[in-house]
């Protein structure tokens, strides 16, 4: 396998500003004080701002840990330094490619399965076991949110539905993706029918028995690696309060955000039921590239459905939006492009060493 090139062609920067315009029209319909935006963001106290930046890494570094820790139980021997870059050159390709945390955890299931071939299955169960974890915090999220709404007397209407609703998705999603971890078969007959669709679209130019063959393989490896977290209760508890630590500070990056905004204030039960509900959004694959556009919609009506006068409402949706999202994507980007530079000179060095006699 060969390392996986992303490159940021013409075509890929004539899509980039389509979310960011979005954002502004949405800006525009509302009538936003762009100067008043501006003035407020002049303001902010810069201490308070470094700190929310902070906890938007440490929130990434736990969710590494997180992860680092699933794969370590399976015997996946990546260091910790590599899970925390695999983990930010999956952010980039989230951002990159149309398709929120799916494009994401193929790119880390692939990086880890390159570093060590034949580990793809244990891979892919490390990432579903912490996408588990990650659906059940966030629906937990979402219900104590729902619950200090309920005892404000603020819960109903249309936010009412909206919680419901996710909440049920949610649970769906989880019945389902358990449902292929115990069920062998159904993920045999899914593997089939893919690269069926595949061969049948392609009018058999594609021959892909190899690669069922090693889905096969992988899949099985998956199963057993479900398998054995279900006998690892000390691995999931670990692999679990990290994440929740890594929670923790994603909530504290709103947090940090609005108290570093000139006259903000915000509750949190209004901060837990928006940044689950954001994160619930951001997952869906919409289309857009670097999932601009409709995460900073989402998040500001958010905000102003709890309140939040307007401006502070677009102040706040910038700010958090540039920890969260801008820094991570150019961090990823420089990750990925490290990565390839050090892959590049591993390989030249060893077209250029010469054996010993």
């Amino acid at each position: 396998m060969t390392q996986p090139k992303y490159t940021v062609t013409w075509k890929t920067l004539i899509l980039i500003p389509v979310g960011l315009i979005a954002f502004l029209a949405y800006i525009y319909v509302f009538r936003v004080d762009i100067q008043d935006i501006v003035a407020r963001v002049q303001r902010i106290n810069l201490n308070l701002y470094m700190l929310a930046t902070i906890a938007a890494v440490l929130d990434t570094l736990f969710f590494t840990f997180a992860w680092h820790s699933l794969l370590r139980f399976l015997k996946v021997k990546v260091s910790l330094f590599k899970s925390f870059l695999f983990v930010w050159i999956g952010i980039f390709i989230d951002g990159l490619i149309p398709a929120e945390s799916i494009s994401g955890e193929v790119t880390k299931i692939y990086l880890v399965n390159k570093e060590h071939d034949g580990t793809a299955g244990a891979a892919t169960a490390s990432v579903v076991a912490q996408r588990l974890i990650g659906m059940g915090l966030n629906v937990t999220t979402l219900l104590i949110g729902a619950a200090l709404l309920l005892a404000e007397s603020l819960l109903y209407g249309m936010m009412l539905a909206l919680i419901l609703f996710l909440v049920a998705v949610t649970f769906v999603s989880l019945a389902l993706i358990l449902l292929l971890c115990v069920k062998q078969n159904w993920t045999f007959r899914l593997v089939g029918a893919v690269t069926g669709f595949v061969e049948r679209i392609s009018r058999g130019r594609w021959k892909l028995t190899t690669l069922r063959e090693e889905m096969v393989a992988a899949t099985r490896s998956f199963h057993a690696a479900m398998k054995d977290y279900a006998h690892a209760p000390k691995t999931l508890l670990t692999a679990s309060l990290f994440s929740t630590v890594s929670w923790i500070f994603s909530l504290a990056v709103f947090y940090l955000t609005f108290l570093a905004i000139p006259n903000a204030k915000i509750s949190w039960s209004a901060i837990l039921v928006t940044s689950a509900i954001f994160v619930a959004v951001k997952s869906i694959p919409v289309g857009v590239p670097f999932e601009v556009g409709l995460p900073e919609i989402t998040l500001s009506t958010l905000l102003m459905i709890f309140g939040v006068p307007r401006e502070i409402s677009f102040t706040a949706t910038i700010l958090i939006r540039l920890p969260t999202f801008w820094l991570r994507f150019f961090v990823g980007f420089a990750a990925e492009q490290w990565l390839g530079i050090k892959a590049l000179i591993t390989r030249t060095k060893g077209h250029t060493e010469l054996p010993q006699k």
